[in-house]
């Protein structure tokens, strides 16, 4: 929010040496964030001239110049050269004389050009920042001015003003306008503050009738529980806006349109209420709001027809649709330079809503902001007739009793404050005055009694809902600072959990062995979400997506690794070794809504158990991404490209490190490359996948065929980590090895084989490795020849190799048993 500051010390007392960084330090102590500060970068002398003649100039290049002679004093007329023509003898306009300096540090100086030497400038509109017109040079009968030649032009168009701007947090609706930052620095300097609303009179309405329709509230709300009209007359939509008004609305960031428009939006930015001025002689009969019908078809003031969708507030004639309420008016109302009568428009609407509208259509405006985040529903008639007083100064226009006003708002809750509450919770004992005080300072009734302060919340601050909200607001007017600093003692005996341990040392493993670890958003389109689709379990959309296509949580993070090394290739980034720990989402377990209770009531124990079952399940999962060259290019030695066996050893790695047995077996997972992938399992349980991605999916991404990939849940791995490790015993007897190659079908996993080895060769075995998968030669097209290396060790001797044959042997006749093994010839 931008707040003129000339415009701020109509409402509350500025000292004379403010300045809009001084305003932003008082915001800070209030909780508003500093953004940074405006003004027109314009040094004078910029006065007043009149144009006393001129001589038009054609030149060799074809353009057409013209040597004036502008009185800018008394007995002072300066030679300059212009090359506009839009401007005739007898004209006023504002000349920049030498010395000056324009905005982007443009100085200006008497220089030669086309053979004369010009004393100076004659500006526009845009060279002085007051709008982005650049069609010529400023005329100030344009914009309804007429001064004293000589006069100081940055004083008469109010171009010496400047601004301070401030982040509004979500809860603070109210200070998207004039009235609620001149209400937080009251707060921050005990300034005086005068609400502009006090200085607003209402007039009673009555005979234009409005159709509210809120027979399709969505949650439970009505779309629009206030909804004020007034019809203003003999209206001169043509009348320039004046320059102070211009010269603020330039820096609260809008731009000038026109004078029906500026004042709608200047209203607006004062008192926070959005305004829409309708062309009356374009309404059709059956005015009122209600939600879109889904066939129904809206073209916009921004000249694009849209699709409407059922949830959709638009306001209506019998024409049909003719504005999406609280986002954009209809192009079919519009009011134009030949625009005399006005309907002027107020109102209050659901702000989800207006936001689920504004997001779909991909229409954010200032309106909409103010909508989603909270309107003040008393003040709607107070903006509508601060319009209409305005439109009367400066549009010649005739106010009149036709109108009407429709209100079915809600009044604020009453929370009650246990008087000891405030202290408990900030660990400051505020004097019980101090918190009344302070509580009907931000506009609460307050009622106090030996126990507490009955409160009741002003109609522009929706977010104080609950005891606690009052109390933030208890701390935040009389200081954060008064909030002792103390350090809580960590309770003996605890620490880290389990799994907080082993999920530091799973990062610190991966960080050491040279992966970087990256954070993506969570939100996936639904064609990302497909990618590796293997859990079994339903995504969960989004019920208010930021963009409407990117509306579903992740089932898998490794859509997310995807898009972060397209990202990092395109700027070069090749060879790429990234992982990331983070939630998933699955489906809940039940889908039944449940309704909760009041803020101020405690849900059963049956609600809370509904609750938990609804939310989605989240594990834990660990997601890596190689691209590129595992080792480059050295002297005397070729790069190595990563690939599905850097992802299979790596979850071997991460077994071993946490004592946790994982078995690899070959698959086909969904978004994975046929033959170069596999799951892992512990127990019989799946617990991730690992390989190279497909190759089309690889070029759908814009990356290299070799992509290798890591998907584990590490919930299910860390559950499985053993409390205790016991070291494996050190035996001095030398070892006995073995190698058994065996002939089987083709479509049997390796790991089912090395397990049944394990199992079978007996306790003399050490350790068995798989050395090699023979495919080809002369065996046949369903057969391969897998080679295992098997060590052998005793205790208490020294095997012979008869004991390790025999041990063999017996893994032979069980993989026969089993799998139809035989030993290969």
């Amino acid at each position: 929010m931008r707040v003129p500051l000339s415009w701020l010390g109509e409402y509350v007392s500025l000292p004379s040496t403010v300045t809009a960084e001084s305003v932003m330090a008082e915001l800070v102590k209030v909780g508003l964030e500093e953004e940074g500060s405006h003004s027109y970068n314009l040094n004078g002398p910029i006065v007043v001239g009149e144009v006393l003649e001129f001589v038009e100039e054609p030149q060799t290049n074809g353009k057409t110049v013209r040597w004036c002679q502008v009185l800018v004093g008394k007995d002072d007329v300066r030679g300059i050269v212009c090359g506009a023509r839009n401007f005739e003898v007898g004209d006023k306009v504002v000349v920049t004389l030498p010395g000056a300096v324009l905005p982007g540090d443009f100085k200006i100086a008497a220089r030669s050009t086309y053979g004369h030497t010009s004393d100076g400038m004659i500006a526009s509109a845009r060279e002085l920042g007051i709008s982005d017109d650049h069609e010529g040079i400023l005329r100030l009968k344009s914009i309804g001015l007429d001064p004293e030649v000589g006069t100081d032009a940055l004083e008469l168009l109010h171009l010496g003003d400047s601004a301070a701007e401030v982040n509004v947090t979500p809860d603070r609706g109210y200070c998207f306008s004039i009235r609620g930052i001149a209400r937080e620095y009251s707060h921050a300097t005990g300034a005086s503050f005068t609400d502009p609303v006090s200085r607003v009179i209402p007039v009673e309405t009555s005979g234009f009738e409005v159709q509210v329709d809120n027979s399709e509230p969505i949650r439970g709300v009505p779309g629009v529980t206030k909804f004020v009209t007034r019809v203003v007359r003999g209206v001169d939509a043509s009348a320039p806006t004046p320059a102070w008004m211009m010269s603020r609305l330039k820096l609260a960031g809008m731009r000038s349109i026109s004078v029906v428009v500026d004042i709608t939006n200047y209203v607006m930015l004062e008192l926070g209420q959005p305004i829409h001025a309708y062309d009356y002689s374009k309404l059709q009969s059956g005015f009122g709001v209600r939600r879109a019908k889904a066939s129904e078809i809206l073209e916009t003031l921004d000249g694009n027809e849209r699709k409407l969708h059922p949830e959709d507030l638009v306001i209506v004639d019998s024409s049909g649709p003719i504005g999406l309420a609280g986002v954009m008016g209809g192009a079919s109302t519009e009011v134009s330079a030949q625009t005399t009568d006005l309907l002027i428009e107020a109102a209050n609407f659901d702000g989800v809503s207006i936001s689920r509208t504004a997001r779909r259509h991909k229409l954010p405006s200032e309106a909409a902001k103010r909508f989603e985040r909270g309107v003040d529903p008393k003040v709607a008639e107070f903006a509508a007739a601060r319009v209409v007083a305005l439109l009367e100064e400066f549009a010649s226009g005739a106010a009149e009793s036709l109108g009407s006003i429709f209100d079915e708002s809600i009044e604020p809750a009453s929370i009650f404050l246990p008087a000891e509450f405030a202290a408990s919770l900030t660990g400051v004992n505020y004097a019980a005055e101090d918190i009344q005080v302070t509580l009907v300072k931000i506009g609460c009734q307050v009622k106090s009694s030996s126990d507490g302060f009955e409160v009741v919340p002003p109609s522009w601050r929706p977010d104080l809902t609950h005891k606690t909200d009052l109390v933030e607001e208890i701390a935040r007017i009389l200081g954060y600072d008064e909030i002792p600093s103390r350090l809580p003692v960590a309770p003996p005996g605890r620490g880290l959990t389990k799994k907080q341990k082993l999920r530091r040392l799973v990062a610190n493993y991966l960080a050491s062995s040279g992966q970087v670890e990256v954070l993506n958003y969570p939100f996936l389109t639904k064609e990302q979400n497909e990618y590796f689709s293997n859990s079994g379990s339903a995504s969960v959309k989004l019920a208010n997506p930021m963009q409407e296509e990117v509306n579903q949580l992740r089932l898998s993070l490794l859509p997310g690794l995807l898009e972060a090394a397209k990202r990092n290739l395109s700027r070069t980034l090749v060879d790429l070794s990234i992982y990331e720990m983070g939630l998933v989402f699955q489906a809940p377990v039940s889908a039944d809504r449940v309704n909760l209770p009041s803020g101020t009531e405690k849900p059963s124990d049956s609600d809370l158990a509904k609750l938990q079952a609804s939310v989605p399940i989240q594990p834990l999962m660990l997601g890596v991404l190689f691209v590129g060259d595992r080792v480059g290019q050295q002297v005397g030695r070729k790069s190595i490209r990563a690939s599905y066996a850097d992802a299979i050893s790596l979850a071997r790695n991460l077994g071993q490190m946490l004592s946790v047995d994982i078995v690899i077996e070959q698959s086909e997972p969904r978004g994975f490359h046929p033959g170069r992938s596999a799951v892992l399992k512990v127990k019989d349980q799946v617990i991730g996948f690992a390989g190279e991605i497909h190759p089309e999916l690889a070029r759908l991404n814009d990356l290299p065929r070799q992509v290798a990939v890591l998907e584990i849940n590490l919930d299910v791995l860390f559950e499985n980590v053993p409390e205790t490790v016991v070291a494996a015993d050190i035996y001095t007897y030398p070892a006995a090895t073995q190698d058994l190659s065996m002939v089987l079908d083709i479509a049997i996993p390796a790991a089912q084989v090395l397990a049944a080895i394990k199992e079978s060769a007996g306790e003399l075995l050490e350790e068995v490795v798989l050395v090699d998968d023979f495919r080809g030669g002369n065996l046949e097209n369903n057969q391969k020849s897998l080679t295992f290396a098997l060590r052998f060790r005793a205790a208490d001797r020294t095997l012979t190799q008869s004991e390790a044959s025999q041990a063999r042997d017996q893994a032979v006749a069980e993989a026969n048993r089993r799998f139809g093994a035989t030993l290969r010839a």
